[in-house]
């Protein structure tokens, strides 16, 4: 495929992350909701696994590590969106995590931080400070959706790992989708029987298209991460951030809609920053 084509996958990968997290908030059951997403993630990780390769032994301990912040994740995510508005809690989430992995790189194996990527942090900070006032942005709201980044910057980081470790990138995927499936859907039979059964008779088309959004999209951009420049195409993925912030202004009607598209945009001005800052 072009290059053009490519960078469309990353974009479509991007709509497609707001779209299951505005699907997210909006629902009545958010935790059926999730369980109806990895659903569909195990199932084509169950479909995906006479094409890929065994993660290598090495790599079983960080995909129980990914699995198990994953879960934490989940929590988090569905906590914060019934307490705070998706213009607020999504960008918080997504862009908090490269500050995290910026400044742990800093600290932990004394990485440099040039001019361009200190200018990008502060630039990243500014826009999280601006999305966490407001309606729809108390203090509980703000301090789970930080702490969701927190969430989505440790799974990347561990994941990463797993995939250095050995076996390939969608093997790995395949697996952690196949892991965390099971645990949901044995999670929701044991403790909420009556809610999954009655989810699945009457949103199963809702679940359905959620998990294919949630899953499809994140393909497209490994299938993009493949052969163009991580950088480039990991920022270009964070404009994900604005249109969270406009589907929450426009479709979900929430308040302060022109300030915090302005911020979820400064948000993704830093992250470039970060991206393409060598």
């Amino acid at each position: 495929m072009s290059a053009a084509v490519l960078y469309g996958l990353v974009i479509l990968s991007a709509i497609a992350n707001s779209v299951w997290n505005a699907m997210m908030k909006s629902a009545g059951d958010r935790t059926m909701t999730m369980v109806a997403i990895r659903v569909v993630g195990l199932g084509l990780g169950l479909a995906a696994l006479p094409f890929v390769d065994w993660p290598a032994a090495a790599g079983w301990k960080w995909l129980a590590l990914t699995a198990l912040v994953q879960f934490a994740y989940y929590a988090l995510l569905i906590r914060s969106y019934g307490i705070g508005d998706l213009s607020v809690v999504y960008p918080l989430a997504r862009g908090l995590a490269p500050v995290l992995t910026t400044i742990a790189a800093f600290l932990a194996i004394g990485e440099a931080l040039g001019a361009g990527q200190i200018a990008a942090v502060a630039l990243i900070s500014l826009g999280i400070m601006a999305l966490s006032v407001g309606a729809g942005a108390n203090r509980a709201a703000v301090g789970f959706a930080l702490a969701t980044g927190a969430s989505v910057a440790a799974y990347s980081f561990l994941a990463g790992m797993g995939v250095r470790s050995g076996g390939t990138v969608l093997g790995f995927q395949a697996w952690l989708e196949i892991v965390n499936g099971v645990v949901m859907v044995g999670f929701a039979l044991l403790t909420r029987r009556a809610q999954f059964v009655d989810y699945a008779r009457r949103h199963a088309a809702t679940g359905l298209l959620a998990g294919v959004l949630s899953v499809v999209g994140f393909l497209a951009y490994l299938a993009a991460a493949r052969s163009l420049p991580l950088g480039p195409i990991t920022a270009l993925r964070e404009t994900s951030v604005i249109f969270g912030a406009v589907i929450g202004t426009v479709v979900l009607k929430e308040g302060f809609g022109l300030r915090r598209i302005t911020a979820a945009t400064m948000v993704v001005l830093g992250i470039a920053l970060l991206a393409f800052w060598r």
